[in-house]
């Protein structure tokens, strides 16, 4: 099992990180149903007027080198070079990182002089090269071209500045480059060290992070093929996500079978390391399914998303899960099978029952003051909870992380002189509808009308195809096309003003950034609605499922959705109020709602399983839920760090959707395992006691130790100087 892995998991993880950005589809706007306004523009704008679905506009500013005022001999060696790069071929350079079967992205640029500013300040180029901006190998082709414009336009006595789309992303990562490096290793540092600490043993700290590793790469190499296989275009955000979550859940389910397997050893010290695998991975392993066919489900409600973004997102994360889950149950065991008591060396804790610590005093306060640790729980998830109040969406894209980049100081210097929007237009596409050929004339009015709009700083000529059967009007707008301010002027009087101007026997669609983003935040509220019940509905059959109980599911899913309302509004008080962003990001809801409602029930899970295995064995409901928590706890804590910390990695990065999700998950990870987990399900079970599992309670399969086990919690119970130590 262990050679398979190795080569069937390498190979995969090596073709999925080669073919990773081949099946990456840019931009957001191809991710729309084709109904939405937006989507529609896109479409004519690829059909009649030869945009690339992967087209990467972005905009040079030329100027002189002493500042001075652009003259007419400026301007045309300005144009004379613009004409130079646009017959030059940008060969993409090879990198000793650059992957052995990368595509190679070597190309034309389309390079077109655009304005000249007002003041005569400088001069604008628009420039497009096509590919994943993601892409490594397109990064490395735009350097490429910036270099030799820059060396080119300076023999000439200009200086240039670049900005938007691919110049702001290399701009931003060249400059977190050195953090992400540094956060990426204190994670790694971080999960080793808590291995360390818990198992005394630099094997059981490493091996788990090598496996989840081969198992992780493996998984998105199955994604990847899947996607290429199918024809269907990933997310941009989707392999880092997969990336996290994988490592994240695959840690938790080793550390899983970790602590089970000590407890094995410990308990029955004839066995050897494969009987006690073999004992563990059946034991384990069902909530292990469990835990995983959750998250599945959670995320493959995805599918019934209008939104492509999140229709592709989801089926991606839950196949993922399910290699994940392969590897748990069958590389994980075949580990600790050929390891066995020497995963724990050089630590002796397999020769010695452990002393009663933190977790053995929280298992005895829950037993004890179960109804005053559930209002705690309740109080302080409904605290937090308050936050959600007033809550607003922000689905601007822009912002953090690259405040003082070259790219952002260039569009700085454009918005003093034009308006925000020169450097992303809004576009008005007309297409005649009955046949006849369109003609500036003929658009007069409609042109006339858009330069009437309160927010429309300015209105291009009208561009028309050669057939004369589309045309295209691009409006700068003075709001950025990134913020709220530009979606209401596109989704109101833009759209009103084309409704109402467009000839007879056209039809106008508006597109572009602001546009694009509208309609994204009206699919996805109505995805929000749907996605929501079927999830819980999906969850709760599988608790139902496992637990063979009618109530439990009921106890699970109501603290967990206690869970996800507290996190929100939590991330509101940060982000929205103390941050004063516009709002938190739109994918936040929806995302956060996934993990924490999935990735918490897996704790829950975890919990619930001992909590109904302790209570089938003789004794007082009090002193198996004191047991369960006790070895349990320790699991769970470890596990919901580990998770915390690779969710919280994200955090740091430039993206600012990206630092909301991280922080917000992290945080979410840490409540439901420390407050959910350990703390509030286990007082309901004391509280509920055996009824929890109605209408099919556990099983009474006692052994003789079972039945002494159970009569020393009873008496320890009444003791209030004494801790239950199982």
């Amino acid at each position: 099992m262990i050679a398979l892995w190795a080569v069937l998991g390498l190979a995969a993880a090596v073709l999925g990180q080669a073919f990773v950005f081949r099946a990456i589809q840019t931009g957001s706007g191809g991710f729309l149903p084709a109904h939405y306004d937006s989507a529609a523009a896109l479409r004519i704008a690829e059909e009649r007027f030869g945009v690339e679905p992967d087209a990467n506009l972005l905009t040079v500013l030329v100027a002189r080198g002493d500042d001075a005022p652009l003259t007419a001999a400026d301007e045309q060696r300005i144009d004379a070079q613009a004409a130079r790069l646009s017959r030059q071929r940008v060969v993409m350079p090879r990198t000793e990182d650059t992957m052995p079967l990368a595509q190679d992205h070597s190309q034309v640029p389309r390079v077109s002089p655009t304005m000249t500013a007002p003041d005569r300040s400088f001069r604008l180029l628009s420039v497009e090269l096509t590919g994943n901006p993601a892409d490594p190998g397109v990064q490395e082709t735009y350097r490429a071209f910036r270099d030799s414009a820059r060396d080119g336009l300076a023999a000439e006595g200009l200086r240039t500045g670049f900005t938007g789309g691919i110049a702001d992303r290399v701009d931003s990562m060249d400059a977190e480059k050195t953090r992400s490096i540094v956060v990426g290793i204190a994670m790694l540092l971080v999960i080793v060290l808590l291995h360390v600490f818990v198992f005394r043993s630099a094997m059981a700290a490493l091996l788990p992070l090598l496996a989840v590793t081969v198992i992780g790469g493996a998984a998105a190499g199955v994604v990847v093929g899947a996607a290429l296989l199918t024809g269907t275009g990933l997310a941009e955000s989707t392999p880092s996500l997969i990336s996290v979550v994988l490592m994240g859940i695959g840690i938790d389910y080793f550390l899983f079978l970790l602590f089970r397997f000590r407890e094995q050893l410990r308990t029955h010290p004839e066995q050897s390391g494969r009987e006690a695998a073999a004992r563990v991975a059946g034991r384990v392993g069902t909530a292990i399914t469990s835990a995983a066919l959750t998250i599945v489900a959670a995320f493959a409600t995805l599918g019934v998303a209008s939104f492509g973004q999140f229709r592709v997102l989801g089926p991606a994360i839950a196949l993922s899960v399910l290699v994940m889950l392969l590897g748990s149950l069958t590389l994980m065991p075949a580990l600790l099978a050929v390891t066995g008591r020497t995963m724990f060396w050089p630590s002796r804790s397999l020769k010695r029952e452990p002393r009663a610590g933190s977790a053995a005093r929280m298992g005895d306060r829950v037993a004890r003051r179960p109804f005053v640790l559930v209002l705690a729980s309740v109080a302080l998830l409904g605290t937090l909870t308050a936050g959600v109040v007033g809550i607003r969406m922000d689905y601007g894209q822009s912002g953090g992380g690259g405040e003082h980049t070259a790219a952002v100081a260039t569009a700085a210097e454009i918005s003093r002189a034009l308006p925000a929007g020169v450097s992303d237009p809004t576009s008005v596409y007309v297409t005649a509808s009955d046949g006849t050929a369109l003609s500036a004339e003929r658009l007069g009015g409609l042109a006339e009308a858009l330069r009437g709009v309160d927010g429309v700083g300015r209105v291009a000529d009208t561009v028309l195809t050669e057939d004369r059967r589309a045309a295209r009007i691009d409006l700068l707008l003075t709001a950025d096309p990134q913020r709220q301010e530009a979606r209401d002027l596109v989704t109101g009087p833009v759209r009103s003003a084309v409704a109402a101007h467009a000839p007879a026997g056209t039809e106008g669609h508006v597109g572009g950034t602001a546009a694009v983003f509208a309609d994204i935040a009206t699919a996805v509220d109505k995805d929000l609605r749907v996605v929501f019940p079927v999830a819980a509905a999906l969850i709760a059959l599988i608790l139902l499922a496992l637990l063979r109980s009618l109530l439990a599911p009921v106890v699970l899913l109501a603290s967990v959705g206690l869970g996800f309302a507290a996190t929100l509004g939590a991330s509101t008080l940060v982000f929205q109020h103390a941050l004063d962003r516009p709002g938190v990001d739109f994918t936040l809801p929806l995302v956060l709602f996934l993990f924490v409602v999935a990735l918490g029930t897996d704790y829950n899970i975890l919990m619930s399983d001992r909590i109904r295995e302790e209570m089938a064995r003789p004794g007082p409901a009090r002193a198996a839920v004191g047991r369960a928590v006790r070895h349990t706890a320790p699991a769970i804590a470890t596990a919901g760090l580990v998770l915390a910390a690779s969710f919280g990695s994200l955090a740091v990065t430039p993206a600012p959707s990206t630092q909301q999700i991280g922080f917000a998950t992290a945080l979410g990870i840490v409540l439901s395992a420390f407050v959910l987990s350990i703390v509030l399900v286990p007082a309901l079970a004391t509280l509920l006691g055996r009824s929890l599992w109605w209408p099919v309670p556990p099983r009474r399969s006692g052994t003789d130790d079972d039945d002494t086990r159970g009569a020393q919690d009873a008496d320890r119970l009444r003791s209030p100087d004494r801790v239950p130590v199982g």
